[in-house]
């Protein structure tokens, strides 16, 4: 989880402390919660982690994919049209 938020983070183009911010976090504790989550020294809720999900655009299944290549598709189906996704689950039920 901590690779991904930081890799999301970093996509972002957001400090730590302007992440944790957006998210609903005290400007205090915005940047040191963050650092610490990306550190792996404290694991966030799934509704914080959710939150910032929100802020950067990844959905919560992103966090714990354990490989990039599963990490990626699960973005890139985010991100996709209903019209892209629907297309992509024909596709994948033709060959599962």
């Amino acid at each position: 989880m901590a690779k991904r938020l930081r890799q999301a983070r970093e996509t972002s183009g957001l400090s730590q402390k302007e992440l944790g911010i957006r998210a609903g976090m005290d400007p205090f504790v915005a940047s040191p919660r963050i650092n610490q989550y990306e550190r792996d020294k404290h694991i966030p809720n799934p509704m914080v982690l959710a939150q910032l999900g929100l802020v950067l655009d990844v959905p919560l299944p992103y966090f714990y994919a354990v490989e990039d290549d599963l990490a990626s598709a699960i973005v890139a189906f985010h991100r996709s049209s209903v019209a892209r996704r629907k297309h992509a689950l024909e596709v994948l039920g033709h060959h599962l």
